[in-house]
C-alpha cells in the first residue's frame, strides 16, 4: 500500500496499534473531507432493493409483474458510475467468467448520528451472479476496511491509504468503483445504491419480514425516548421502522459493524423469502406498491436494464442466495481511528474464486 497521507486526513498513517476489543466503527474524523450532496440523495443503507423488482418474476412469472417490471424501469434513477473509471486501470475480465455479473452494491445512512453527513458509503456489498444464472453470492465488505484508495480522474483527490468508504467522499460512485475493483480484482459490471428513505416502505409494502434475532438489544438510533425499540431474541415479525432499526444497529454490539453486516444479511433474506412466497403476484395492489416504492428506493447505472434482468433471473430463489464477509483480521487503530484490517491472502483467494466465477472454491474461502 502507498504511504502517501489521505489529502484531508494527514494523520491517518500512523502505525496501527493493538486491536481494540469492543469491535467499534469509531467516529470519523474532523478532518473528513467536505459533504458532497447528491441530487437526490440517494445514498442509503440495506441493498435487497437491488434487484428488488427480479423477485416479482420468481416462480415463473406473470404478465401482470412484466408489464409493472416495464412501467417502473423507467422511474428509475440513472446514475453515471464508469464514465471516470480508467479503462487502463479496471481487471479484465476471466473468458471462462464473461457471462457472470458483479454488481457493486452501496448504501449510506444519512440518519445515522455517527454519519450525519451522509457522504460516506456504510454499506458496500459485491453481488455476484454466476454465469449461469443459477445461483448469488453477496459478498459484504466492512465500510472501516483499511486499503489503498486510487486517485481521482484529476489526480486532485485519493491515491492514499484510508477507510474504503472515503473513496465515495473522495471520488463519488466512480472511485469506489476503480477502489473496490482494485482491492478484489473482481470487474464490476452494474452499480446499484439503495434510498434509506424507502427502505420501510418496501418491507411494509410486502407486509412486514420475519427476522430471528440472535440476542436481545435496545436500539440506540431513535431520537426520540418515548419511541425507541427494544429486540427481544427469537423470531418476530417487523415491520419497515423496526427493521431498519435491527439492520443499522452496530452500538450495542461487541463485534460493531460485522454485527451490523450479519443483521443485514439477515433483512435481505427475510425480504427476498417474502417476496418469492408471499402472493405479491396475486395481489395487484400490493404488487404495485411494492415495485413503486422499489423504483423510488433504487438507482443503478445507465447500462442495466432492469426488465432483461428480471427475465434472466426468474427461477433464481433465496435458497440460492449465499452470504459472505470480506476477509479481516480485526479492527485496530491507526492514528485516532478504528479500521477493519483486511487479510490479503484470505480475501485475495476468496474474491479469485468471484473472478473465476468457481462457487465451489468462493463458499470454501468464504466458510
Amino acid at each position: 500500500m502507498s504511504s502517501r497521507p489521505p489529502h484531508a486526513d494527514p494523520d491517518s498513517t500512523a502505525v496501527i496499534s493493538p486491536v481494540p476489543t469492543d469491535g467499534s466503527d469509531g467516529p470519523d474524523k474532523p478532518g473528513d473531507p467536505p459533504v458532497r450532496h447528491g441530487r437526490r440523495r440517494r445514498w442509503r443503507r440495506v441493498l435487497v432493493i437491488v434487484l428488488a423488482a427480479v423477485l416479482l418474476l420468481v416462480g415463473g412469472g406473470a404478465l401482470a409483474a412484466t408489464l409493472y417490471v416495464r412501467s417502473v424501469d423507467g422511474d428509475i434513477e440513472r446514475i453515471e458510475a464508469f464514465d471516470a473509471v480508467p479503462e487502463a486501470a479496471r481487471p479484465p475480465k476471466v473468458e471462462a467468467a464473461k457471462d457472470a455479473l458483479n454488481f457493486l452494491v452501496l448504501g449510506s445512512d444519512s440518519r445515522d448520528p455517527a454519519n450525519a453527513s451522509g457522504s460516506r458509503s456504510d454499506t458496500i456489498i459485491l453481488l455476484h451472479l454466476t454465469k449461469d444464472r443459477s445461483s448469488a453470492q453477496m459478498v459484504s465488505i466492512p465500510r472501516d476496511t483499511w486499503l489503498h484508495v486510487p486517485p481521482t480522474k484529476d489526480g486532485k483527490r485519493g491515491d492514499a491509504d484510508a477507510k474504503i468508504n472515503a473513496a465515495f467522499a473522495w471520488g463519488g460512485v466512480p472511485l469506489m468503483v476503480q477502489t473496490v475493483e482494485s482491492y478484489t480484482k473482481v470487474r464490476i459490471d452494474h452499480v446499484a445504491m439503495v434510498d434509506f428513505a424507502g427502505f420501510k416502505e418496501i418491507v411494509d409494502a410486502l407486509g412486514g419480514v420475519e427476522i430471528d434475532v440472535e440476542e436481545s438489544f435496545t436500539s440506540t438510533h431513535s431520537l426520540n425516548p418515548d419511541s425507541i425499540r427494544h429486540f427481544r431474541k427469537g423470531p418476530q415479525t417487523m415491520d419497515g421502522a423496526a427493521a431498519l432499526d435491527y439492520a443499522r444497529e452496530r452500538f450495542a454490539f461487541k463485534d460493531g459493524d460485522f454485527a451490523r453486516i450479519r443483521h443485514q444479511q439477515q433483512v435481505i433474506k427475510a425480504i427476498l423469502n417474502k417476496a418469492s412466497s408471499g402472493g405479491i403476484l396475486t395481489n395487484p395492489g400490493r404488487l404495485n406498491g411494492f415495485l413503486r416504492a422499489t423504483a423510488d428506493a433504487v438507482a443503478v447505472d445507465g447500462t442495466l436494464n432492469l426488465f432483461d434482468m428480471a427475465m434472466e433471473l426468474r427461477h433464481l430463489r433465496s435458497d440460492n442466495l449465499s452470504f459472505f464477509t470480506s476477509p479481516s483480521k480485526g479492527t485496530g487503530m491507526v492514528g485516532d481511528q478504528s479500521v477493519v484490517l483486511p487479510d490479503p491472502t484470505k480475501a485475495r483467494e476468496l474474491f479469485d474464486a468471484v473472478r473465476r466465477d468457481d462457487v465451489a472454491a468462493l463458499t470454501k474461502a468464504g466458510g
